[in-house]
């Protein structure tokens, strides 16, 4: 459960984005929509190695 501590005459505005903010943070909607399609476990390690394939040429880029 998240719990959003709010002060007293806080915007309820505010206090909405720090839910959404934690609640995204919780990766809930991403595992749902992994769930909705099965994927082999092979497939699903060739799409990992991949985006670490990315992520690292990202990362030497900025270098």
């Amino acid at each position: 459960m998240i719990v959003i501590p709010m002060k007293e005459g806080e915007n309820i505005e505010r206090a909405l984005k720090k839910f959404k903010r934690k609640f995204e943070k919780t990766g809930v909607i991403k595992e749902l929509r992994g769930r909705q399609v099965y994927k082999k476990p092979s497939v699903k390690r060739r799409e990992e190695k991949l985006h670490a394939i990315y992520v690292q040429q990202l990362q030497q880029a900025e270098d």
